[in-house]
């Protein structure tokens, strides 16, 4: 069976101003005139590694070593600079709080708006509605604006919509970084199911004992090169160490 994700040699590079530009007016001048300086930024260096279907790969590192960019890479939403990435399957991504959504539409709207954004029909999102609703225990909050929403009823609402659409490959950032326990357990009990039912799952997360027990792999990104992969209580024991220094 082939892999599900496939990196080979990827890297990513950020262009970034090296003055700071107050408005668009004042860029848009200054591009015209090529007078914009940047300063590249490799965020992802030379990386390579494999995925096997049903596995959970937990990934981890310090802010700003390239563990949202690597998501983003399988998610489609980027693209490398050099190198080669392939994915195996349908993916749902919950990257960011709040990433897919219309914070002006209501949580109901934002069901289908998501929906679309995943490619499945209005007929279909409907009919997992109920469940949608039930999972987030957002109640009569689903007809208010998302604007009205705490971060927590977004995280809510967000893992309800992307685990109901039966994904291939599931995409967690930090997602379990906020709500309350309960809804926490709920949210690691569901995943559990998904990695017993064979959905291949990456997990971004700053909480080691959460990737300890459920992850089977770990990479750990630093300054975006791969520090090291492998089974995870190896890896976490030298990033741990790493961090105590």
């Amino acid at each position: 069976m082939p892999s599900k994700i496939n990196f080979h040699d990827v890297s990513v590079r950020y262009r970034l101003p090296k003055e700071r530009i107050r408005t668009v007016k004042e860029f848009a001048i200054k591009s015209l005139w090529r007078k914009v300086e940047y300063e590249e930024f490799w965020v992802l260096n030379d990386i390579s590694f494999q995925i096997e279907p049903g596995e959970m790969l937990g990934i981890i590192g310090r802010n700003g070593a390239g563990k949202s960019t690597l998501l983003k890479l399988v998610a489609r939403v980027m693209k490398p600079v050099k190198g080669q990435v392939m994915v195996n399957g349908k993916v749902t991504p919950l990257l960011e709080l709040g990433a897919g959504f219309d914070f002006e539409l209501t949580g109901q709207e934002n069901i289908f708006f998501f929906g679309s954004i995943l490619g499945i029909g209005r007929k279909e999102m409907r009919e997992k509605l109920d469940k949608i609703a039930e999972f987030s225990e957002l109640g009569d909050f689903l007809e208010s604006p998302l604007r009205t929403f705490s971060s927590g009823m977004i995280t809510r609402l967000g893992f309800a919509v992307a685990t109901a659409v039966d994904p291939d490959i599931l995409l967690l950032d930090e997602i379990l970084a906020v709500g309350d326990a309960g809804f926490q357990k709920k949210c690691l009990s569901v995943i559990q199911q998904f990695r017993n039912s064979g959905v291949t799952i990456l997990f971004v997360s700053h909480n080691a004992e959460q990737i300890r027990s459920l992850c089977d792999r770990v990479i750990w990104l630093e300054g975006g090169y791969v520090r090291a992969w492998g089974e995870a209580p190896s890896v976490l024991e030298q990033y741990e160490a790493f961090q105590q220094a």
